[in-house]
């Protein structure tokens, strides 16, 4: 390997006008001074500005998801004269415009500008919401889970893709984690939420059940035309920051490889190069194998817990502490993984203790023992090894904007696809214990396991490759006897790193 090429440090590099593109050099200023910037405030000051917010729409978007599990409970099938499969169809349309609309949508933020278009999306979803609290037949509903799915779409890939581009691969995670703890919270808060507003039984003709999704949806109607003020968009626009630490946030971001970091143009290739990475397709395997569970958890639990014996105003109560359980491990992994950052053996951990949960429920006929083996659940497939460790794992993986936000939007919408299956394993004639739907849950989990070990050993052996110097690219200037014409040739450094993204001989895996 030519020390020449692989010793140069990224900070070395972009700091030389010299190899720094005109393009760039508008977003990367290299004449402009950033010693004086306190790293730890404006690190908090980015913090405030974005993950609160984000938090609190996928509160929203994970409480309108969702809370069609808790009218459930309080008659929504009898007032609506449809029947167990009726209701699982309607459950399982929601998700087949929800998994295909996911990669247009991110391509769609990334020109229109996120503050505009999560707003856009959230108001659409927050109207189809209101709506279900007038439905009058199955058809209606079914119309209104199509709409609330393809509204939807866009913005779990949306908020992952968007804090990818605030944070370096090191930083992500936490914050990631703490975002999607607000999923977590609403689980827990669906169920205190649906037992108050269900005491307005018979308020201006409406059931209990129709008062739940009027006021969550209306709400949400309300918060999406604040979104559009409050939101700020990439780091090379928003106007919270100041040209100083813009200028200092944009070259944090591509000494951590993200050399698309600001200023980047979309290209036809970068979705091309998303389609033909492997990691793309053993990412899809990973998401599928808690995708799956999750909805399945999330549409469920009440059910379940219900079908244990319990009435519908305990289960409801009783799904309370499993969330708050899970919003505590999700910050805990989250943090592990930012500072181990061992996040495949995280990923493989956190899927053993869900394979453990659901043999028990699948072996157990104690209501106790199920009750235990659903935290075990929780603890594994819904606020930890998705939300905190593989988001953070996968998209540390993926260079360049566009193709990091194609593949998220891949992984995500053919896990959430998914959902289409599970939403459909819980059915009425197995219950109380629901073997059927345990045991396909668990070989999603056995998918995810398989996968994230694939991952992590395919990962290792092609950095060894690249510390071996195999895949060394043509340097003109650059004397490397490693390089080959075919990993390509490049007048700079800098143009090979930002042509190729992560397959740029220089690009280092993270584990």
């Amino acid at each position: 390997m030519s020390p020449s090429l692989k010793t140069v440090s990224d900070e070395k590099v972009l700091a030389d006008p010299e190899v720094v593109s005109v393009a760039q050099e508008n977003v990367y200023r290299p004449e402009v001074d950033t010693s004086g910037v306190n790293e730890r405030k404006l690190m908090w000051k980015i913090d405030w500005h974005t993950v609160p917010w984000l938090a609190f729409l996928y509160f929203l978007n994970s409480l309108d998801r969702g809370n069609i599990g808790n009218a459930k409970l309080y008659g929504l099938e009898s007032a609506l004269h449809i029947t167990d499969k009726q209701y699982l169809i309607a459950l399982t349309v929601f998700f087949f415009p929800y998994a295909l609309f996911e990669l247009p949508s991110n391509l769609v933020l990334k020109r229109l500008r996120p503050s505009r278009w999560l707003a856009f999306i959230m108001f659409v979803w927050g109207i189809a919401t209101t709506l279900h609290g007038v439905a009058h037949n199955y058809g209606g509903l079914v119309a209104l889970r199509v709409i609330l799915g393809l509204a939807e779409a866009g913005l779990y890939p949306g908020i992952v893709y968007y804090l990818s581009c605030w944070y370096k691969r090191t930083e992500l995670g936490t914050r990631v984690a703490v975002f999607f703890t607000s999923a977590t919270i609403a689980g827990a808060f669906s169920g205190f939420l649906a037992v108050a507003i269900n005491k307005m039984d018979g308020i201006g003709g409406k059931p209990g059940w129709a008062w739940i999704f009027i006021l969550e949806g209306l709400f949400t109607v309300c918060c999406a035309v604040a979104t559009y003020f409050i939101l700020s968009d990439f780091p090379d626009t928003a106007k919270f920051l100041s040209e100083t630490e813009r200028v200092w946030v944009i070259r944090k971001l591509r000494a951590d490889m993200k050399f698309s970091a600001g200023g980047e143009k979309f290209k036809a290739k970068y979705v091309k190069q998303s389609l033909l990475d492997w990691k793309t397709w053993i990412a899809m395997g990973i998401y599928m194998g808690f995708d799956g569970p999750l909805f399945a958890f999330s549409l469920f639990t009440p059910t379940i817990i219900n079908q244990l014996g319990y009435t519908s105003t305990t289960a409801n109560l009783l799904s309370v502490p499993v969330y708050v359980w899970g919003c505590i491990v999700t910050v805990v992994v989250g943090f592990l993984g930012d500072r181990l950052g061992k996040r495949a053996f995280i990923n493989l951990a956190l899927f053993t203790t869900g394979l453990v949960g659901y043999i028990i429920l699948i072996t157990s006929r104690s209501a106790p023992l199920s009750y235990f083996a659903v935290f075990l659940a929780i603890a594994s497939i819904y606020p930890t090894v998705r939300e905190s460790n593989s988001v953070a794992w996968v998209s540390s993986n993926v260079e360049g904007s566009y193709k990091r936000g194609a593949t998220l939007a891949m992984a995500i919408g053919w896990g959430n696809l998914n959902g289409a299956v599970s939403s459909n394993i819980y059915r009425a004639v197995d219950k109380p214990w629901y073997r059927l739907g345990h045991g396909i849950v668990l070989a999603y989990i056995s998918i995810g396991w398989i996968c994230s070990l694939a991952f992590y050993f395919l990962l290792k052996r092609e950095n060894a490759r690249r510390a071996a110097g195999e895949r060394d690219e043509v340097i003109d200037g650059v004397d490397n006897k490693h390089a080959r014409e075919e990993n390509g040739h490049f007048a700079s450094v800098e143009q090979a790193r930002e042509e190729k993204g992560d397959q740029w001989s220089g690009f280092k895996y993270s584990l």
